[in-house]
């Protein structure tokens, strides 16, 4: 089932305060869209909602832990309320931790899984029945390459990843028949806040080179919300918007042995060198 823009879309987007949350509302009220725009960070999520009404559509600013499952619930209901049904789920909300396995704790496992992965579980729970009902809706999750490719030093966020990606494949063959679609994006590195408010242990060396990658990028945060936003319209489930995570995860398919032994390695040697 694709997602239409021909008539207002009503959007829900957690992690809406910054980064890819905030472009993602911006980019859906270029498209006319009505959004509920919901972040731990309510201050955030008021400046989106304030930046979104400057182009013209309507927005609100709703505070949620998204690791609660009544604070979701609570998100459900209001958007409800607030559009009169919702069209499009974005489970954008995450966090970062890194460093060796051995090296981190189980608090920082917990804190991770409850907002990425979790985060993303109750939002499909709590929002998929009133699509069921309606007979139409669109969720977009929000994964990361690292859900495909599994790099070094990532496990707690290559696990929270992979786990979006296996249950928006799952869904997207469960949910076709009641006309809702799903699209899971997986990109690989852009400019966003994630690295800096995450939990790290270990050598830095990591963080800096991933925050070269960042710089780097040709898309942005703006360009990947408008990738996403086109391959939910497209009626897609994989949406990779940078050619480097799109050629890995062919390359891993294609060897998975040697992608580990040989090929993963080389890649990330040309930034922790530098």
């Amino acid at each position: 089932m694709t997602l239409s823009f021909d008539k207002p879309v009503r959007a829900v987007v957690t992690g809406a305060g910054g980064g890819l949350g905030r472009a993602l509302c911006l980019e859906l009220a270029r498209r006319g869209a009505r959004i509920v725009a919901a972040d731990i960070d309510l201050a955030g999520a008021e400046e989106t909602a304030a930046m979104v009404e400057k182009l013209g559509c309507k927005a609100y600013a709703r505070a949620c832990d998204v690791a609660s499952r009544p604070a979701v619930a609570g998100l459900a209901e209001a958007a409800t309320s607030l559009l009169g049904g919702v069209d499009l789920l974005i489970n954008n909300a995450g966090v970062a931790t890194s460093g060796p396995v051995d090296a981190i704790p189980q608090q920082d496992w917990e804190w991770i899984m409850g907002v990425n992965l979790w985060g993303v579980i109750y939002g499909c729970e709590l929002f998929v029945p009133q699509m069921r009902a309606q007979g139409r809706g669109h969720v977009i999750n929000v994964a990361s390459a690292a859900g495909l490719l599994c790099t070094p030093t990532m496990a707690p966020y290559n696990v929270t990843k992979a786990g979006v990606v296996a249950l928006s494949e799952t869904m997207a063959a469960e949910l076709a028949p009641a006309g809702i679609g799903v699209t899971v994006l997986c990109p690989t590195f852009f400019r966003t806040r994630i690295i800096d408010a995450g939990r790290h242990h270990g050598s830095d060396k990591r963080a800096s080179a991933v925050g070269k990658l960042m710089d780097r990028a040709t898309l942005q945060a703006p360009e990947v919300a408008r990738f996403a936003l086109d391959a939910a319209a497209a009626g897609t489930l994989y949406a990779l918007p940078h050619a480097d995570g799109a050629w890995l995860w062919r390359l891993k398919r294609l060897a998975p042995e040697r992608f580990y032994q040989q090929l993963l390695p080389r890649w990330l040697g040309k930034f922790t060198r530098r």
